[in-house]
């Protein structure tokens, strides 16, 4: 056999086995050859596909959140009343131990109606008005908000502020070092030496600094929301620089790229058309380990008493979770031990909590399989 046979029979035989698509002459085109190959070890990885249900489980909530009764901004706000629903706002409650007043009332505690604890119902759309309880948010025990509504409307805020800070972060980390680790020398220096200060400076104290400063310069941070997308942008794409640039410096030194110097290719074509493409991948990886750090970040930064959101009850998972366990919540909790009803609402801290949980471990067991698909050195 000739060896222009055993390359068709080659070319042949990865065809069959990927399914791939061809060029003339049966030769399997390479990029879609790539894509067919990560998204074959891409399923492989069980946790890597638990984590992208997971992940699409929230996108579908964000999107139907705005079909969803209710204000963006503004969680609304309940209260409970002894012994039937008679205010507008308002759902029925009882005190506990005592007969219900009717259907649709909640057993709650006799010094704290805004304890309204998970309401399940096996009947067709009887889920209640609190399937997933209250948010208790008023120290007197009057108010409440629903915690249900909350999460679903705050699902579109906290995907779109992380995604927005990680896309943005990795941009210009990208650019910058591409450009350092291409060019060397003193470019090469003073970008690094500018992403090393940055990175010398622990992130949460870089946060508090920047927001701290723009709060001076613009009498509050209260709604701007583009000053805090700003400053985790400022905290990420240092990351980015450093993982470019190192990808870069390997990048640089392939025979392809020695071929285009040799071609008369300008730097930033070479730039665009051979290194970019070909640091992509630890990028990618590092963008899915962060976007489900930035909501406990935001969570952080509520709860050390940032203000920076357009309400004080704005829906997002991060303040959500900040006022499950904030100062407001603790007292009210303490006050009811004080006079013998000492009632643990877990739903408040656990239901904001296990939906941060999944929302970080599905990213992470995603990027875990991304890495392994896109590393040819951890295929298994």
């Amino acid at each position: 056999m000739s060896g222009s046979s055993k390359d068709e029979t080659g070319a042949t035989q990865e065809k069959a086995r990927w399914g791939l698509p061809t060029l003339s002459k049966g030769r399997p085109n390479p990029q879609l050859a790539q894509l067919k190959r990560t998204l074959y070890f891409l399923r492989r990885n069980t946790l890597a596909i638990v984590g992208l249900g997971i992940l699409i489980f929230f996108v579908c909530v964000a999107l139907s959140s705005f079909f969803y009764p209710g204000s963006n901004l503004q969680m609304t706000q309940l209260c409970g009343t002894y012994p039937a629903n008679t205010n507008t706002g308002c759902i029925c409650t009882y005190p506990q131990g005592s007969v219900s007043p009717g259907p649709g009332c909640y057993a709650v505690s006799a010094n704290d109606p805004s304890l309204v604890p998970p309401t399940v119902s096996l009947s067709p759309f009887g889920l209640g008005p609190l399937p997933l309880g209250s948010l208790t948010v008023d120290a007197s025990g009057l108010y409440f908000f629903n915690l249900m509504a909350g999460l679903i409307k705050g699902a579109p805020w906290s995907l779109g502020i992380a995604t927005s800070v990680v896309v943005s972060g990795s941009m210009i980390g990208l650019f910058l070092g591409s450009i350092a680790g291409y060019q060397g020398g003193k470019t090469d220096e003073v970008i690094m030496r500018i992403t090393d200060v940055f990175l010398a400076i622990p992130g949460l104290l870089l946060l508090m600094v920047i927001l701290a400063t723009a709060g001076a310069l613009f009498h509050g941070l209260s709604g701007h929301l583009g000053i805090l997308i700003l400053a985790f942008i400022a905290t990420d794409w240092p990351i980015y620089t450093r993982i470019v640039r190192s990808q870069v410096l390997v990048t640089r030194e392939q025979k392809f790229v020695e071929a285009a110097k040799a071609s008369g290719a300008r730097a930033g074509r070479i730039i665009r058309k051979h290194i970019v493409p070909n640091s992509l991948y630890p990028v990618f990886v590092q963008m899915s380990l962060d976007i489900g750090t930035v909501p406990l970040g935001l969570a952080a930064l509520v709860f050390l008493g940032f203000n920076i959101y357009p309400s004080q009850y704005f829906p997002e998972w991060g303040l959500i979770t900040a006022k499950s366990v904030s100062e407001t919540f603790i007292k009210s909790i303490l006050t009811l031990c004080q006079v013998g009803n000492c009632i643990f609402p877990w739903w408040q801290i656990f239901i904001p909590g296990i939906t941060l949980f999944l929302f970080a471990i599905s990213v992470n067991f995603l990027s875990d399989g991304l890495r392994d698909a896109l590393d040819p050195r951890l295929r298994r």
